[in-house]
């Protein structure tokens, strides 16, 4: 190694696997809002996700068993069934109720508050924010209320109140199964969170008495084969996989893309409206969430 050290080492490249990864959280959630939306038509929430995410865990548990992969341990399946009921039982569940109500869009741009509750969450772990962190977390947060504040969210208390629980229950889930319930090593691990987390779902809608129109219409069977295949065995496997193998700002990183591609996809092909001053906040939360994530990177984290 030379003896001449530069004031800052650059960092390592992202490996291909890491930014395929970021590609698939990036550019395919951005389209499973929009999705959901579309599913809805058919199928009510909690019956939408959980059979999305039984039938992707179940899937990728068959050919996971069919190479020879053993099942996760008893320990796995607790930590997968907590992992799963905060990730996806109240993050995806709440995600789809919000939706019922509250444009695709907007719902996505709220959820950018993501890395910044999970800043916040890494507090209890001795993990603390630099100042462009804690800027960029004083700003997101600043957003999000101007967002509270939109025609949008004001029409629908219930649509708020579903979404903030979701990005709380996500941001919870994210960080302990990062730092204290490990689920099974790689993709089983995965596949043991998304059954765990479909068996709640399905709870859920059996003592809300959802009742799904059958057969469902075709664009809504159509989604929901979009968010079994894209959204739950491509991008949420891709997820887990970055938590796994990068930093948890970095893994977070999709929610300042998504709320552009979903916002547009919501207005372009949804019709839905979206006014100027919720552009703005939404420009807002992301400003804070780029900040924060720019402070995570120049300090390692």
């Amino acid at each position: 190694m030379s003896a001449a050290v530069p004031t800052a080492a650059r960092p390592a490249p992202l490996s291909p696997l890491v930014l395929v990864c970021l590609a698939a959280t990036w550019l395919v959630w951005g389209s499973t809002y929009l999705a959901i939306k579309y599913a809805l038509i058919s199928l009510p929430p909690f019956f939408q996700m959980g059979t999305r995410f039984l039938t992707a865990g179940l899937l990728l548990l068959a050919w996971l068993r069919w190479r020879g992969k053993p099942l996760p341990g008893g320990a796995q399946w607790r930590n997968a069934l907590v992992v799963g009921t905060l990730m996806l039982g109240g993050g995806m569940g709440g995600t789809a109720y919000a939706e019922q109500s509250v444009g695709s869009g907007l719902v996505v741009a709220f959820i950018a508050v993501v890395p910044l509750m999970i800043a916040a969450l890494n507090l209890f772990w001795g993990i603390y924010p630099g100042r462009a962190e804690l800027a960029g977390i004083v700003v997101g947060l600043g957003g999000v209320l101007l967002l509270t504040q939109g025609a949008g969210f004001q029409a629908s208390p219930a649509g708020l109140t579903a979404i903030a629980v979701a990005c709380l229950t996500w941001s919870v889930g994210s960080v302990l199964s990062q730092r204290s319930l490990p689920l099974a090593p790689g993709a089983m691990g995965f596949a043991s969170e998304m059954i765990c987390g479909g068996a709640v779902l399905m709870l859920l809608s059996l003592l809300t008495g959802e009742s799904p129109e059958w057969p469902p219409q075709p664009v809504s069977a159509a989604a929901w084969a979009y968010l079994v295949v894209f959204g739950s065995l491509i991008a949420f496997n891709a997820y887990m996989l970055l938590l796994s193998q990068a930093s948890a700002g970095l893994a977070s990183s999709y929610t300042f893309v998504n709320p552009v591609i979903a916002m547009l996809l919501g207005v372009v092909v949804a019709g839905e409206h979206i006014t100027a001053f919720e552009w703005s906040a939404a420009g807002v939360v992301l400003c804070g969430v780029v900040l924060m994530l720019r402070g995570a990177a120049l300090r390692g984290g």
